[in-house]
């Protein structure tokens, strides 16, 4: 049974527990700065500076051979759930398994991509199997710093055609991995700006109002060296993804200006949604599927904007770590995802913004609400303000932190 054998208006199977993978990230204490790039890099015996993917073993795809199994990675509440006799299944992998015969350990042993990619990256330079063949890892630091190091199989694309066939354009060739050599995004979510329409007095259309001053004591940002530098990068008219060290200290001296005029409530590691709620603050940095769930719950009065100025798409990737035992099976499973029936079974669970398009119509002839709520299906609109991410090599990552954590640590 998936979730639309419901009732229309039935509870999610598994409401209460349901929270977007972001949230669950700041819930575990993520996003203070608290794993240093450069130093992971280092321990990993890499210095180069560069952000060309280091030379990785040589793989040939020719040679591999289907072995009817795979182990998966995941966060926890990453993948669509549903009871059947009294236990908890996945759908989506039931349905993989029926279909190809190839049966999947499913682990959701992420609780913080820190603890995660400390754990396998030691194996990964000793030249050890991880234990893992399809790993989910995420843009805009730890996707990156895996390819730098060369610690990923580069993909046979011939391999892949539901992705070539229905992935959306803002998924394909991407900026920090071009020709997706290394991995597919799995889903994806916007940082734009949150906040209670009942404080603000109406719509919130500018990065602008994260430093008004009329909101003094009553502004949320988050307390990390990721969405907050590159949020302040917008905010002064500089596009992240070729920003250099000059933009930087400009973007710290506004979030600095910011602080001292008392603008700021609090630097959020979690609970933003709730201070939101609570009218605690009017406006906040804000992550789209927060909001969303939020709504769901009761709030209408939250609303969710990309601003003017732009907002950023971050996007979690499925990649298969070198020493993957059953790489055939793993690339089978990463390509499974995209055929929009599956996407649209997922984008209805998770409810992060889905990277097949296709999936909306489905949706939609389904009659689930979800398919026509732009914080899940952005608009043609929204992707054109979406911005990437600064990637970081090494070097720049220990400055940039040198610049952006005394804004919240002072």
């Amino acid at each position: 049974m998936n979730r639309h054998d419901q009732p229309p208006g039935s509870p999610h199977p598994f409401a209460g527990a349901h929270l977007s993978r972001r949230s669950f990230l700041r819930a575990a204490g993520v996003g203070a700065g608290t794993v240093s790039l450069a130093a992971i890099l280092a321990a990993c015996g890499n210095d180069e500076g560069g952000t060309t993917p280091a030379a990785s073993p040589t793989f040939d795809w020719s040679k591999q051979k289907q072995a009817g199994e795979v182990t998966f990675v995941n966060w926890p509440l990453y993948l669509d759930k549903a009871r059947v006799n009294g236990e908890v299944v996945h759908p989506s992998l039931e349905r993989f398994m029926d279909t190809t015969g190839v049966q999947v350990e499913y682990l959701e042993q992420i609780e913080t991509y820190e603890d995660f990619h400390a754990k396998i990256l030691p194996l990964l330079e000793a030249g050890s199997p991880t234990g893992y063949d399809l790993i989910t890892t995420g843009f805009p630091k730890w996707y990156p710093m895996l390819m730098q190091l060369g610690y990923l199989v580069e993909l046979d694309h011939s391999l892949l055609p539901n992705f070539e066939r229905y992935a959306g354009d803002a998924y394909k060739n991407l900026a920090y991995d071009p020709g997706n050599k290394f991995g597919i995004p799995y889903q994806s979510g916007i940082t734009g700006i949150g906040y209670n329409v009942d404080m603000t007095g109406g719509e919130l259309t500018s990065l602008d109002a994260l430093f008004d001053p009329k909101y003094e004591g009553k502004v949320g940002m988050f307390r990390d060296t990721l969405d907050t530098p590159n949020m302040a990068l917008l905010a002064i008219g500089v596009e992240p993804s070729t920003s250099t060290q000059d933009d930087w200290n400009a973007a710290a001296d506004k979030l600095i200006e910011q602080r001292d005029a008392g603008i700021v409530r609090q630097y959020f590691g979690q609970g933003y949604i709730g201070a939101l709620q609570a009218g605690e603050i009017a406006v906040s940095l804000a992550w789209s599927a927060d909001v969303l769930q939020a709504q769901k719950s009761g709030y209408p009065n939250l609303h969710f904007a990309v601003a003017d100025e732009g907002g950023l798409l971050w996007t979690d990737i499925t990649a298969i770590p070198n020493g993957a035992e059953h790489p055939l099976d793993a690339i089978m499973l990463m390509d499974w995802f995209y055929q929009p029936e599956i996407a649209a079974q997922l984008t209805s669970w998770i409810q992060n913004v889905s990277p097949v398009p296709e999936a909306q119509q489905i949706l939609r002839d389904q009659g689930d609400p979800v398919a026509d709520d732009p914080l899940v299906f952005p608009t043609e609109d929204m992707y054109a303000k979406m911005h990437a991410y600064r990637t970081l090599t090494p070097d720049e990552q220990e400055t940039w932190d040198d610049t952006f954590l005394p804004v919240y640590q002072s």
